[in-house]
C-alpha cells in the first residue's frame, strides 16, 4: 500500500523501535584489532600518521591483549616490526623461531585472557626484507621482478613457523600466485592440518596503505607493488582470485581495503558462502581521524557508520584500528 496508509517513519519513532527493526548490527565479537610488535621492553611508540596506534614491545602488547579480551573483541591480527639490522634480501626473520611475532605469539598464548580471542598472524615478507617487497626480488639494472615461486616457498615456511608458535589462523597477504595451496600443503605436512588459512584473496594495490607502511616499516625501497597486488579497476579479476584461493584450500577470505571497495565485498558475499572479513585499512582510519581533529565529522557516529557500511556490504568480521574504541561504545 502507498502513502498515507504506509508510513515508513512509523518504525523510526524511538530508539527502542529503531533497534528492534535494525537489519545490520555491529558487535565487538566481529571486530579484529591489529597489533604491531617490535623489539625492546616498555616500548609504546605512536605511529605519527595513525593517532592511537602504536609499535609495541611484547610486554606492552600483552596489556593490549588483556584490554581487547575485556572489551569482548573477536580477535587480534599480529604484524612484526623487526629492527632494520635484522632484515635481509629474503626476509628470513619472517620464519625465524625466535622472530618477533613468534615470540609474541608464545607470550600471548600464555595469557589466560587470550583464550577468548582468535589470534591471527599476517603471513608476508615485506616487513622483514631489506628491500620492502613481499617476496624474493631479482634485479637487472633499473628493472626488477618479484619472483613468484621462490617467494611462495618462503611464505609457506613462514606460515608453518607462525602456526607452530601458536597462531590460531595464518593470513597470507602477499598476493603471490599459488601461495594458499603451498601453505595448506606445508601446514598439513607439519601436523598443522587444523590451522585455518585466512586469505587476503583480493588485495588491491591501493593508495590507502600509506600509514601502515610507516607503522610496519615496510615501504618498498624501489618500485611499487602493482605487479602482484590487484588493479583497483578489476572486479571480475577479484572474483577469479577468490575462486583460485578457494580451490587451493582457503578457509576464510579477507577483503582489502574495505570502504573504497564495498562493491567488491558485496559481489564476493553474493557469490561465496564461506566466512569473509574486510580490513578497514590504515588510510581509511587516518583519513577519518584527520576529519575528527578538524571538527569536520562527529567521531563516534562516523566511526560506527563506517564500520556498519562494511558489515552491510557483507563482511562477517572487520579488521580495524577502531576495534577497541568501537567495542567500548557497543
Amino acid at each position: 500500500m502507498n502513502f498515507p496508509a504506509t508510513r515508513l517513519r512509523r518504525l523510526r519513532s524511538s530508539a527502542a523501535l529503531r533497534s528492534l527493526v535494525r537489519e545490520t548490527r555491529l558487535e565487538p565479537s566481529a571486530l579484529i584489532y591489529p597489533l604491531f610488535l617490535c623489539e625492546g621492553v616498555g616500548v609504546r611508540r605512536e605511529v605519527s600518521s595513525m593517532p592511537g596506534v602504536f609499535n609495541l614491545s611484547i610486554d606492552e602488547a600483552l596489556k593490549e591483549v588483556e584490554a581487547c579480551a575485556a572489551l569482548g573483541l573477536g580477535g587480534l591480527l599480529l604484524f612484526g616490526v623487526p629492527d632494520e639490522a635484522e632484515k635481509d634480501e629474503q626476509g628470513s626473520g619472517a620464519w625465524a623461531e625466535d622472530g618477533i611475532v613468534q615470540r609474541g605469539l608464545r607470550a600471548i598464548k600464555n595469557l589466560s585472557a587470550a583464550g577468548s580471542l582468535v589470534v591471527m598472524a599476517d603471513v608476508c615478507l615485506c616487513e622483514y626484507t631489506s628491500h620492502g617487497h613481499c617476496g624474493v626480488v631479482n634485479r637487472e639494472g633499473d628493472s626488477f621482478v618479484v619472483d613468484n615461486d621462490p617467494s611462495v616457498a618462503l611464505l609457506a615456511a613462514t606460515a608453518v613457523s607462525l602456526a607452530q608458535a601458536g597462531a590460531d589462523v595464518v593470513a597470507p597477504s602477499d598476493m603471490m600466485d599459488g601461495r594458499v595451496g603451498a601453505i595448506r600443503s606445508a601446514l598439513d605436512q607439519a601436523a598443522k592440518a587444523n590451522t585455518p588459512i585466512l586469505s587476503y584473496a583480493s588485495k588491491f594495490a591501493s593508495a590507502f596503505y600509506g600509514p601502515f607502511r610507516e607503522a610496519a616499516a615496510s615501504t618498498p625501497h624501489f618500485g611499487d607493488r602493482r605487479t602482484y597486488q590487484m588493479d583497483g579497476a578489476n572486479l571480475r579479476e577479484a572474483m577469479r582470485e577468490i575462486e583460485q584461493d578457494l580451490a587451493e584450500g582457503a578457509d576464510m577470505l579477507l577483503m582489502k581495503p574495505a570502504m573504497p571497495y564495498l562493491d567488491v565485498i558485496r559481489e564476493a558475499r553474493s557469490r561465496f558462502d564461506l566466512p569473509m572479513g574486510a580490513y578497514q585499512v590504515s588510510g581509511e582510519y587516518s583519513m577519518l581521524h584527520a576529519a575528527f581533529q578538524r571538527g569536520w565529522l562527529e567521531p563516534e557516529r562516523a566511526m560506527l557508520e563506517s564500520l556498519l557500511s562494511i558489515r552491510r556490504a557483507g563482511a562477517d568480521f572487520i579488521v580495524t584500528y577502531f576495534a577497541k574504541d568501537a567495542a567500548a561504545l557497543l
